[in-house]
C-alpha cells in the first residue's frame, strides 16, 4: 500500500490553491539556488583539498569582479 498518483494530484492541487503558482515558482527557484550553492561549495571544498592555492586565486578573482560590478548609489532617492 502506498501513495497513489491521485492522492499526489489532490495534495498538489491543495498546495496550489493555498500558495498560488507565483509563490510556488519563487520557492522552487530559491530552493534550486540553494542546492546549486551547496553543490558549488562542496566542489570548492574538494578543490581546496586538492590544491589550496587554486581556491585562494579563485576567491581573489571573484572579489575583484564583485568590486568592479558595484555601482555608486544614487543619493537623490534618499
Amino acid at each position: 500500500m502506498g501513495i497513489s498518483i491521485w492522492q499526489l494530484l489532490i495534495v498538489l492541487g491543495i498546495v496550489i490553491l493555498l500558495f498560488g503558482t507565483k509563490k510556488l515558482r519563487n520557492i522552487g527557484s530559491d530552493l534550486g539556488g540553494a542546492i546549486r550553492g551547496f553543490k558549488k561549495s562542496m566542489s570548492d571544498e574538494d578543490k581546496k583539498d586538492a590544491d589550496p592555492d587554486a581556491i585562494e586565486e579563485d576567491v581573489d578573482a571573484k572579489a575583484h569582479e564583485a568590486r568592479a560590478e558595484e555601482k555608486p548609489r544614487d543619493k537623490s532617492h534618499s
